[in-house]
């Protein structure tokens, strides 16, 4: 039973080293932010949009558009 664990545990470790090797941009990871504010709209692509409480589900290249009058621009 437990060599079976054994097997297992390497052959998910040998799975993910050779996905790192194969392909490494599948090693980055975005970091988003634990916050969110509370946002009037967002535009991107020149088309205003319901608004995202940060630019990690906003996307890249949108500004999103604060009520107390201030933006953030993502990138």
């Amino acid at each position: 039973m437990a060599a079976n664990r054994v097997g297992v545990l390497f052959l998910l470790l040998v799975c993910g080293v050779f996905l790192l090797a194969v392909k490494p941009e599948h090693a980055t990871a975005k970091i988003c932010p634990q916050y969110c504010r509370v946002a009037e709209y967002m535009i991107c692509g020149g088309k205003k949009q319901p608004a995202a409480c940060n630019c990690c589900f906003a996307g890249k290249g949108c500004t999103i558009y604060y009520g107390d009058g201030t933006k953030s621009v993502c990138s």
